[in-house]
C-alpha cells in the first residue's frame, strides 16, 4: 500500500474519496451512529423502569387511609383505599379511545375519613354520546366504597396545548390532560398526586401485566432499532468505500 496525490494505492485499486461526498458521508455517519445510540439509551432507561415496576409489585400494599402516598415514590404500587365519592366534583378526560370509540375516562376524588385529602380515582370509560356540549351521564358511585388497585400517573393524552381544564367552571370538568395542581386548586381539600386505577391486588396479575408491556414496548425493541440504525452505518460506510475506490490506471501503480 502507499498514498500519493491521487489518493491511497493498493494492489491495483486506488481509493481517493472526494471532498463533497466525504463531507455527506461524515454527517449521515453520525446522525446513524447518534440514532443509534440514543435507542441503547432508551433500552437502559426501560430496562430500569420495568425493574422499578417489578419491585414496586412485590412491595406490601399501601393502606392509604393510614398513611399518604406520592407518585414520585410510590408509582406501580398496590394500594387500598376506602372513603365517600366526591360526585358533586368529577372530572372528565377527553379524547380517550377504547373499543373503538370516542370518549372520557372518568375521575373522582375518594374523600378519605381519617385525613383531610382525596385520592383520585379512576372509575372507567364513557362514550361521547351525541355532541360534545351535551355532557354524557356518568356512572354511579357506591358509598362508602372501597377501591383496590395500583398508583399511577394517569391516562395518557396527545400533546398539552392551552389550560388543562375547560373554563364553563361547571361540574363535571372536562380536562384536557391531567394537571394535578390545577385540579386540586379547583376543590376546598387537597388532592393526591396520582390515580389510584382499580383492579386486582393479586401480584401475579400485575406481573403479568408489565411482561405483556415489556414484550411489546420492552427494552429489547430499543435494542433492536440500535441494530438496524448500526447497521445501516455500516452500509453506508461500505457504500462510501466502494463508490471513492477505483481500479487504477496504468502507470499508477508504479
Amino acid at each position: 500500500m502507499s498514498r500519493d496525490h491521487r489518493g491511497i494505492l493498493f494492489g491495483g485499486w486506488v481509493f481517493a474519496p472526494r471532498l463533497l461526498p466525504t463531507l455527506v458521508y461524515v454527517v449521515l455517519l453520525v446522525l446513524l451512529i447518534g440514532l443509534g445510540q440514543w435507542q441503547l439509551d432508551r433500552a437502559s432507561q426501560k430496562r430500569a423502569a420495568l425493574a422499578d415496576r417489578a419491585a414496586a409489585t412485590d412491595a406490601p400494599v399501601l393502606r392509604l387511609n393510614e398513611r399518604p402516598a406520592s407518585l414520585a415514590r410510590h408509582e406501580y404500587r398496590r394500594a387500598t383505599a376506602t372513603g365517600r365519592y366526591d360526585t358533586a366534583h368529577q372530572f372528565l378526560l377527553d379524547n380517550q379511545v377504547q373499543d373503538g370509540r370516542i370518549g372520557y375516562r372518568v375521575l373522582t376524588p375518594l374523600r378519605l375519613p381519617e385525613r383531610e385529602a382525596a385520592v383520585l380515582v379512576q372509575r372507567g370509560f364513557v362514550p361521547i354520546d351525541g355532541s360534545r356540549q351535551t355532557l354524557p351521564t356518568l356512572p354511579p358511585a357506591p358509598s362508602p366504597a372501597q377501591v383496590s388497585g395500583r398508583i399511577d400517573s394517569g391516562p395518557s393524552v396527545g400533546m398539552r396545548l392551552g389550560e388543562a381544564a375547560d373554563g364553563s367552571g361547571r361540574w363535571p370538568r372536562r380536562l384536557q390532560y391531567i394537571d394535578f395542581k390545577a385540579m386540586d386548586a379547583m376543590l376546598d381539600y387537597p388532592l393526591s398526586d396520582y390515580v389510584l386505577v382499580p383492579g386486582a391486588l393479586a401480584t401475579d396479575a400485575v406481573a403479568r401485566r408489565s411482561e405483556r408491556d415489556a414484550w411489546r414496548f420492552g427494552p429489547e425493541r430499543h435494542e433492536g432499532y440500535a441494530v438496524q440504525w448500526f447497521s445501516l452505518a455500516i452500509a453506508l460506510t461500505l457504500i462510501w468505500l466502494v463508490v471513492n475506490t477505483r481500479r487504477a490506471k496504468r502507470g499508477e501503480t508504479g
